[in-house]
């Protein structure tokens, strides 16, 4: 299989990718954990909204040898996050300008396995530390062990995160929901924050003290 191509694609330029976001989010988010059920492609195009207000976003592309894209990473300052998101770090008083937050990561199944998503972390932090951003943070979806939906043999991806330098925040949660398969409708999801320093300043005591 042809090697994948990556590139930076920063605000301004993200509406003229907005359609193949939606696309890689309704077919890799609607897989476990995620169970994510975007057929409205207006409902898609609502969440993508904020990625295409906010200045300093930005999403990290992976094309295909045909020019294809295939797989997205998108990452923005926390402060020009979603309400949810932001929330937890407001109520511990941090200034949010420190913080850049790391949103999906979607590949299609068939280019797994040939290092994309090591690169979408590497590159989602270089746009971090170019717009001066202390630290990385993003979350991911709790699911109960005993799930219904949980395929057999699945593994988190702890591991993965571990590896390329981040931890959990204990404690550090939010609620955001999404309509989920099967239901018809929102339902609320609470999400688990992780975390990393980009720099010399170690991650403030006030999002650290449980760990």
């Amino acid at each position: 299989m042809e090697p994948l191509s990556f590139e930076i694609r920063h605000a301004g330029c993200l509406a003229e990718i907005a359609d193949d976001l939606a696309r890689l989010r309704i077919t890799v988010f609607r897989e476990w954990p995620y169970l994510y059920d975007g057929a409205d492609p207006l409902y898609e195009r609502q969440y993508l909204e904020v990625y295409l207000r906010s200045p300093q976003a930005a999403a990290i592309v992976a094309r295909d040898g045909g020019g294809r894209i295939v797989g997205a990473s998108t990452c923005l300052p926390l402060a020009d996050e979603a309400g949810p998101m932001r929330a937890p770090f407001e109520a511990r008083g941090q200034d949010l300008r420190r913080f850049f937050y790391f949103g999906e990561s979607v590949l299609l199944p068939a280019w797994r396995g040939q290092g994309a998503g090591v690169r979408f972390f590497a590159m989602r932090e270089e746009v971090a530390r170019a717009a001066g951003a202390d630290f990385a943070v993003f979350c991911a979806v709790r699911r109960p062990p005993d799930h219904p939906a949980r395929p057999e043999g699945w593994a988190p991806l702890d591991a993965f995160w571990a590896r390329r330098g981040y931890a959990p925040l204990p404690g550090l949660t939010c609620v955001y929901p999404w309509q989920e398969v099967g239901t018809g409708h929102e339902v609320p999801h609470r999400l688990d924050f992780w975390g990393k320093a980009l720099g010399a300043a170690a991650l403030p005591e006030r999002i650290v003290e449980d760990r």
